[in-house]
C-alpha cells in the first residue's frame, strides 16, 4: 500500500523568542517497509542536520538563531507498505527456553529492564492479577501476546485528554482510559516483567474505522513490537486489538515514549507558547490539501510555568500524545 503522510507542528509564542532548538522522530523508517520520499519545510528556514541514533532512528535537528514568534515544522513522506507473511497459529513450547537463552538477553538487553513509562507498578501489579494475566504465560509465547493484546483492549476506554504526554501509567489504569501511548507502555511493561523483549514503536496508522479502529486518524499513533526468537520483532496494536500490517508506518523505535517523540527541544525566552499538531495519512492516489483538518482551535500549552529568569533555556517537547 503506498501512503502519503503531512504532519505539521505549529509552536505559536505570545512574545519573541531568541533561539530554538529542536530534534525530530519524523522520518519514517527504512526496514518492513520502503521509504519513497521524505521532507522537511520549516519556518523560519534553519539548516536541518541528521544522524542515526543508538536505536537505528532517522534523527533530524535544526536551529533557529534568530528571534522568532511562531515555529511551523512540515514533514511529508511517502511510504510504500508491505504485506506481511500470515503468522503461525502458535509457536513450539520451546520458545519460552529460547527466550531465556544468552543469545536473546544479550541482543535484546535494552529492551528486557524497565524503563521511564514503561515500569512496573503497584497499580500494574494489582490490574496483572486481577485480570489473571500471568495466567496467560501457559500458553505459548505468541498466542499468550494475542491474548495480552486483546485484554487490554478490552480493559480500557480509548479517550484522548485523559492523560497526558509525560502521565505515568497509573493515571491510565486508575481511570481505565487513556491513548495508545498509555497502552503500549503497559503492554511493555507486563512483556518485560514475563521476559519477553518489548520495545515502543512510534509512527502513523492509516485509520479503518469499518475495520474498528479507534484511533484518532488526526494523530501520530504507538504500538508494540515484542522479540520472538522464531520469528523476530512482531508487531501488537493493543489501541485497536490488531496485529500490525500494511495500515502500520513505523517511525522509530526505542525503550518508550520518551526514547523517540517526534519532536523536542529548548528555546531561549520567557514568553509561553502554544502547540497545534495534525496529522493526515492517506493512499499516495489522493491529493494533499491544505490542514484544515488541524485542531487549532484548542491548542495544547506547552513550556510550563513562567520563568523569572528570561535567559534560561526552556524545554519544548511535543505535549500532544500519541493516540
Amino acid at each position: 500500500m503506498l501512503l502519503e503522510i503531512r504532519h505539521v507542528t505549529q509552536y505559536h509564542y505570545a512574545e519573541l523568542v531568541r533561539e530554538s532548538v529542536m530534534e525530530l522522530h519524523m522520518q519514517p523508517a527504512k526496514t518492513g517497509q520502503r521509504l519513497v520520499s521524505f521532507e522537511l519545510d520549516l519556518d523560519p528556514a534553519a539548516q536541518v542536520f541528521s544522524y542515526v541514533d543508538a536505536f537505528g532512528n532517522a534523527v533530524h535537528h535544526f536551529d533557529v538563531p534568530q528571534p522568532h514568534d511562531r515555529l511551523n515544522i512540515i514533514a511529508r513522506s511517502a511510504v510504500e507498505t508491505l504485506t506481511l507473511p500470515p503468522l503461525p497459529e502458535a509457536l513450539d513450547s520451546g520458545e519460552w527456553d529460547r527466550l531465556r537463552s544468552d543469545f536473546v538477553r544479550g541482543e535484546c538487553f535494552d529492551f528486557l529492564a524497565p524503563h521511564g513509562f514503561a515500569t512496573p507498578s503497584d497499580a500494574l501489579k494489582t490490574f496483572v492479577i486481577e485480570r489473571k494475566l500471568d495466567d496467560l504465560r501457559r500458553h505459548d509465547p505468541l498466542n499468550a501476546l494475542r491474548q495480552l493484546n486483546t485484554a487490554i483492549y478490552e480493559a480500557f476506554d480509548y479517550q484522548p485528554g485523559v492523560t497526558e504526554a509525560d502521565s505515568p501509567i497509573d493515571l491510565a489504569l486508575a481511570a481505565g482510559r487513556g491513548v495508545c501511548q498509555d497502552f503500549a507502555h503497559i503492554m511493555i511493561a507486563i512483556c518485560r516483567s514475563w521476559g519477553l523483549p518489548a520495545r515502543y514503536v512510534s509512527g502513523y496508522l492509516f485509520t479503518d474505522r469499518d475495520a474498528g479502529d479507534r484511533s484518532d486518524p488526526d494523530a501520530t499513533h504507538a504500538w508494540v513490537e515484542v522479540f520472538l526468537p522464531s520469528l523476530r520483532w512482531t508487531g501488537f496494536d493493543p489501541t485497536n486489538n490488531v496485529m500490525t500490517g500494511e495500515r502500520h508506518i513505523s517511525v522509530a523505535v526505542g525503550r518508550d515514549y520518551g526514547d523517540v517523540p517526534p519532536s523536542r527541544g529548548v528555546y531561549k525566552g520567557e514568553s509561553e507558547s502554544q502547540l497545534a499538531v495534525g496529522v493526515q495519512v492517506r493512499k499516495a492516489r489522493a491529493a494533499l490539501t491544505e490542514p484544515e483538518y488541524m485542531r487549532l482551535a484548542r491548542p495544547a500549552f506547552h513550556g510550563g510555568r513562567r520563568r523569572r529568569d528570561d535567559d534560561r533555556q526552556r524545554e519544548q517537547q511535543q505535549q500532544q500524545q500519541q493516540q
